[in-house]
């Protein structure tokens, strides 16, 4: 082997191994840095969830208040990831196919609920929805109250969740060339039938992504629903996270009831993730 033909294929190896150089030590701190920030902490949960005898595990995850904190969480997650579904898709869509002023600011403001502390966003929320505050105060008159209801949770969960659809709708939309509209509309094809059939399908996959996201972080969520809730067992506005954090600031501190609480939790997240990844994967394959 000459000399040049070694040194193609020592570029070649380069342009494996990637531009950081040190392979074992870039993975090991990446290994460490995981362990550190999700094993181990994932590995605690499980260990403080073994302490407990199965009759005791089950005890405390099937305890009255505690399945209806599950149903609160799951229930309103569920509604508002859906409505996110509809209202994210319309900003997606506008965000890509339309030119307007302070659309640039528009899409910023998509961002303001991953960087807003949602512990702001729900204190803003809970007085802005209260009998006294703005909005608030308009629905009082129709009957309609939102604050400490499970109609506060659900427009907290919006808030939080509506980013996923969108930021999972817009790559695909700006990749959906308007010739398949054209086409469709050239052959005859309405503007619902075209939705339909033609543009739904490859949104499709990223909507449920994106809608899978909104849930899951919807049934964990504790900062931005926590003022808004009331935290009223009697009115079923309890979520699962309240009930994990009262278990830890009592006086003698239940972690092994919080971490069992917290397992379940855990559970339905992976089944989502599980869920996201295969829908990832099916989509992934078919634009192959």
């Amino acid at each position: 082997m000459n000399s040049a033909t070694q040194k193609k294929t020592k570029t070649r190896t380069r342009a494996r191994a990637g531009v950081i150089p040190g392979r074992g030590l870039t993975l090991g701190i990446t290994v460490t840095m995981l362990s550190l920030l999700i094993l181990i902490p994932l590995a605690s949960i499980l260990a403080y969830s073994f302490r407990l005898s199965w009759a005791e595990f089950w005890e405390i995850v099937t305890r009255p208040n505690v399945v209806r904190a599950f149903g609160t969480s799951i229930g309103c997650a569920l509604i508002a990831a859906l409505v996110n579904c509809v209202f994210g898709l319309i900003l997606a869509w506008i965000l890509v196919r339309y030119k307007f002023p302070g659309k640039r600011i528009m899409d910023a403001m998509i961002e303001l609920p991953f960087a807003l502390p949602t512990a702001v966003a729900g204190i803003t929320l809970s007085r802005m929805y209260s009998t006294q505050g703005v909005l608030g105060s308009f629905f009082d008159r129709f009957g309609i109250k939102i604050s400490y209801t499970q109609l506060g949770i659900i427009i907290a969960l919006i808030f939080v969740g509506i980013p996923f659809v969108v930021r999972a709708l817009q790559p695909v939309i700006e990749k959906l060339p308007a010739s398949f509209e054209e086409a469709a509309t050239m052959l005859g094809a309405k503007n619902g039938y075209t939705f339909r059939r033609v543009i739904m399908p490859e949104l499709t996959p990223a909507l449920l992504t994106g809608f899978g996201l909104a849930l899951a972080r919807g049934i964990g969520e504790y900062g931005s629903v926590i003022y808004i809730s009331g935290n009223s067992e009697k009115n079923g506005t309890q979520v699962v996270s309240y009930i994990i954090m009262q278990k830890l600031n009592s006086g003698s501190a239940d972690y092994e009831g919080a971490a069992a609480i917290a397992l379940i939790l855990l559970i339905i997240s992976f089944v989502l993730l599980f869920v996201i990844n295969m829908i990832q994967l099916v989509a992934s394959r078919r634009t192959k």
